[in-house]
């Protein structure tokens, strides 16, 4: 079995105090957590949805929070409040209506595919000077693209795909540009062309934030040149993006962000970062190693373990009593009970 049946029990257990824990918080206007933010709302109904079956009462719940959602749609199809992060609100929220999945909801969420599809950077593909061409970022508080909005970009763009008919007007990312930037990237030559790229032993086939910038900053090698560090959490992104394009398990950027991920496998902090992005870094590794179909990871020192398992059973042991999560770091909101509980529990139904 992929998961010990005690530890799926226990699972099913903490799903549903975690449900519990996520409805209690709704407001009476139907969003959670900020109403400027509706991707903490997109995200808590991903969350509750991962949890046991809704009863009626729940199911309403549920649906005035997707109205809620659709309240924040504007012409161009983008689901935001005016404050902006456009990419990022839009795209949670996609997610969330595209799991729900309400056949009056079908025009809604292909209006916000069409704006999500808008927000690929466009440019000369074969320019190494123009990294950014292919990607996505948050749409207004910077220009360049970044691998985290590229990823929950593709990631939404994939959910809602099943809505899409043959009579459909709409227009297409452009995958080949995404791949290009995915792998602009990655810490690995043979595929990257920008001059920072390393193949230290160290970074290789690893991830940075966005092509020339590492949340995890910078090192100097033995030889005298600089590397950007890889880090766990946006290398985890990275092998999604790398899977949403369906790269085959041979090509080398898949080879080599598992090699990356088997030299640097650990749960007890977000391998670059410490504690900052730890849950993020939970959601993102179960989600990847799921949809991947690695079950077993064969460590560096060849060692095989069960990341299921060791996951699964490090998250229940952790929920407070509530029935929440949080981190202790509050780096990218992780002190927020709400989205880090949303975050676990999208990671414990990757896990099952």
């Amino acid at each position: 079995e992929k998961v010990d049946y005690s530890l799926l029990q226990e699972i099913n257990h903490a799903l549903k105090s975690a449900q519990h824990y996520l409805l209690e918080q709704q407001h009476s206007e139907g969003y959670w957590g900020d109403k400027s933010t509706p991707a903490m709302t997109g995200l808590a109904i991903q969350g509750i949805l991962n949890g046991p079956k809704l009863s009626l009462e729940n199911e309403i719940k549920v649906q005035k929070g997707l109205d809620f959602l659709l309240k924040n749609q504007k012409e161009n199809g983008g689901i935001y409040a005016d404050e902006g992060l456009f990419t990022y609100n839009t795209a949670l929220s996609v997610l969330a209506l595209s799991t729900y999945n309400r056949e009056a909801d079908r025009a809604a969420i292909l209006k916000a595919r069409k704006f999500l599809v808008g927000q690929q950077k466009t440019g000369d593909i074969e320019s190494s000077d123009e990294p950014f061409t292919g990607g996505v970022g948050y749409g207004n508080r910077y220009s360049h693209s970044d691998l985290s909005n590229t990823y929950f970009a593709l990631q939404a763009l994939k959910a809602s795909k099943k809505l899409l008919k043959e009579n459909d007007n709409q227009p297409r990312l452009d995958w080949d540009s995404a791949l290009t930037f995915v792998s602009r990237a990655q810490n690995l030559t043979e595929t990257n062309d920008q001059p920072w790229a390393s193949d230290d032993a160290k970074n290789k086939g690893g991830f940075v934030y966005f092509p020339g910038n590492s949340k995890a900053g910078e090192e100097t090698l033995p030889n005298g040149k600089t590397a950007l560090r890889s880090y766990g959490s946006i290398s985890y992104a990275g092998l999604m993006s790398l899977i949403y394009a369906d790269l085959s398990i041979d090509d080398p950027r898949v080879v080599a962000v598992k090699e990356w991920i088997s030299k640097n496998y650990t749960l007890k902090e977000n391998p670059g970062m410490g504690l900052q992005g730890l849950y993020y870094y939970y959601q993102a590794m179960a989600k990847s190693l799921n949809s991947a179909n690695i079950d077993f990871l064969i460590l560096a020192d060849g060692k095989t373990i069960n990341w299921r398992n060791q996951l699964g059973s490090l998250l229940v042991q952790t929920q407070a009593k509530d029935g929440s999560w949080a981190n202790t770091n509050a780096r990218w909101w992780e002190k927020d009970p709400l989205l880090v509980t949303a975050y676990v529990m999208l990671a414990l139904g990757d896990i099952k």
